[in-house]
């Protein structure tokens, strides 16, 4: 008995007795799989709902293992699947709140070891190196900030200004809160998906919640390159009937397995991969991979090795000699881990993606989808960063234009922005045709300027067809009004005016005429205004002067990391600043009216 309730217990999360959706859901991620639904978890729970109620009782929980033991359920049935492996793969851990947390402790070990190879000539972080991968180091490591702050520099460049971090090997409480702060917020800059990931939660060491945050930040390291940018040779993968646009829209998770299955194809293979999971964990596909991607240096000697585990010792040797340094052990691909054998697969691509250059006529087709303006570029991020960071319920934007373009994410911000607006019965939720797709197109621009937005000439088809121009448009639109609602409603003129009173109210004659005065490039204006909420957030002896472009663009990167670092959301780069792009200072100014507000009522 004490057995099934300690695998119990790895699902009621809660600890009232019952397993609902959302703790199935969590569960089910942190074992690693990946296609976790509503449909899904309905699904599984109606295996064993004996009352109907759409949770999972105790009793009902030991009446499946009682028909499991009789042969009255199939142990191949998909909830008795994920049971058995959470029993056996999951950690638990108490949360301070009396809460109990699973996770996988492969994962612990795997992402320690990352770390360490990774970081592991840091300076900054010699005390802490290396992290014991055999004990709970790692969550203790990332509790003061600096280490995830270093590891999100290693995924995306420059994101955070290090002279912002408080480096000292003891920290108090608010040097601590600043540095966690300023890795939370750079890691929802990059992409990460931080809506239950507070401050607290990382300084307390909360296991399930940190090693999410520490994969996602693994992931985007792993597949930043994994894009037609930087791999136009990934053009090989066009599928018959499909344009430039459909890869374009692929996550790079999608990419990979579609690279994965053109090679097997290419070797005449007879399997394909739907999964990082239990598609790889026999080592067969990543045999035939390998030998495709590097054939002088990787046979296919391992088909011939029957048991699972020596096979996949065999293929990591293989990708060690190629050069994959990969944080996955045998035993991860044969238990299917599908987070760790996404890695690999990264790591694989990363080092040998053995496709075929692109010809200069295939080049030339793809210029015009793959050149954008500096400044549209930037602003697409931008956009495409705010929506995924406001915890819309299965909503991941990973490229604005073609995700947009059935109008159904765009419906779900406009009703997030402003709820209630959007009558569902009138959208097409499968739009399987160009129609259905401009229908909900069509509404959601009524909508917009039902929200007294200027959309003039635009209308269902331009979102339909990607129009880069005003698509920006509506979209901007609808996160000015966000950022303005969250603020107060307060008009552009009013928090104009708020910005000079803040940096009047601590004595100093600065101020600015309009979102786009040229005096905002030099950041000392927003260095004022974010010192008049927290004057220890900023070493003013690493302020420059903005004499000269580049010490502009010092400042810029200070101003970013100071506005993180106090707990503002942004997702301007430095580049906006200094250029003084409007739509984004007024972003950055209501954040920092945002940050006054909170502390004027703490």
């Amino acid at each position: 008995m004490t057995e099934y309730q300690r695998i119990f217990r790895s699902f009621d999360l809660d600890g009232n007795g019952s397993i609902d959706r959302n703790e199935l859901t969590h569960v089910m991620k942190a074992l690693g799989y990946r296609e976790v639904n509503n449909e899904t978890i309905n699904a599984l729970i109606r295996e064993v709902d004996l009352d109907n109620n759409s949770t999972i009782e105790f009793n009902e929980f030991l009446e499946m293992f009682v028909k499991l033991k009789s042969g009255a359920m199939s142990k191949d049935s998909g909830i008795a699947k994920v049971v058995s492996k959470a029993g056996q793969e999951l950690n638990q851990v108490t949360a301070a709140s009396g809460g109990v947390h699973s996770f996988a402790d492969e994962e612990k070990v795997a992402f320690a070891e990352h770390i360490n190879k990774c970081l592991r000539s840091d300076a900054h972080i010699s005390y802490m190196m290396p992290i014991d991968t055999n004990s709970m180091d790692l969550f203790k490591a990332v509790s003061n900030g600096v280490l995830l702050c270093k590891l999100i520099n290693l995924a995306v460049p420059n994101t955070i200004d290090e002279r912002a971090l408080n480096l000292k090997q003891n920290l108090n409480i608010f040097q601590t809160q600043e540095n966690v702060n300023l890795a939370l917020g750079a890691a929802k800059a990059i992409g990460c998906t931080v809506v239950n990931v507070h401050t607290e939660n990382i300084i307390e060491g909360s296991p399930h919640l940190v090693l999410g945050l520490i994969w996602q930040i693994v992931k985007i390291q792993l597949l930043s390159a994994i894009n037609l940018k930087q791999h136009p040779e990934l053009i090989r993968l066009l599928e018959e009937g499909e344009e430039l646009g459909d890869l374009l829209k692929l996550p790079a998770e999608q990419l990979l397995l579609r690279w994965f299955n053109y090679h097997l194809k290419m070797a005449s293979h007879p399997r394909r991969v739907a999964n990082f999971s239990g598609d790889v964990k026999d080592s067969e596909c990543y045999t035939v991979l390998l030998n495709r991607v590097a054939p002088q240096m990787c046979d296919l000697s391992p088909l011939q090795i029957t048991d699972t585990t020596a096979r996949a010792t065999k293929v990591l040797q293989f990708a060690n000699n190629l050069g994959c340094e990969a944080f996955i052990k045998p035993s991860d691909i044969v238990k299917g881990n599908s987070r760790l054998n996404l890695a690999f697969v990264a790591s694989i691509f990363n080092t040998c993606p053995g496709l075929d250059p692109p010809t200069q006529e295939e080049l030339y087709a793809a210029a015009e989808l793959l050149d954008d303006d500096a400044e549209g570029t930037r602003e697409e991020r931008a956009f495409r960063m705010w929506i995924n960071c406001l915890g819309i319920e299965d909503v991941y934007i990973n490229n604005l234009y073609e995700d947009l373009k059935d109008g159904i994410i765009l419906l779900k911000v406009m009703d997030h922005v402003q709820p209630g607006i959007v009558q569902w019965r009138q959208v097409t939720f499968k739009p399987n045709n160009k129609f259905k797709k401009v229908g909900n197109a069509n509404y959601a621009v009524v909508l917009g300027k039902q929200m007294k937005f200027s959309l003039v000439g635009i209308g269902g088809v331009d979102i339909v067809n990607g129009t880069k121009k005003l698509v920006l448009g509506l979209v901007w639109q609808l996160m000015r009004l966000h950022t303005l609602q969250i603020i107060g409603n307060l008009t552009e003129a009013e928090l104009l005016e708020w910005a000079n009173g803040a940096v009047a109210s601590k004595g100093k004659n600065m101020r600015i005429s309009s979102l786009r005065d040229h005096s905002i490039s030099d950041g000392r204006f927003l260095l004022e205004l974010f010192a008049s909420i927290e004057p220890r957030a900023i070493n003013w002896e690493i302020v420059t002067d903005g004499a000269n472009k580049e010490e502009k663009a010092m400042n810029a990167k200070y101003v970013i990391s100071v506005a993180r670092k106090l707990g503002a959301t942004i997702f301007l780069l430095w580049e906006d600043i200094v250029e003084v792009n409007p739509k984004m200072i007024l972003t950055l100014i209501a954040a920092a009216a945002r940050l006054a507000r909170k502390s004027s009522t703490a």
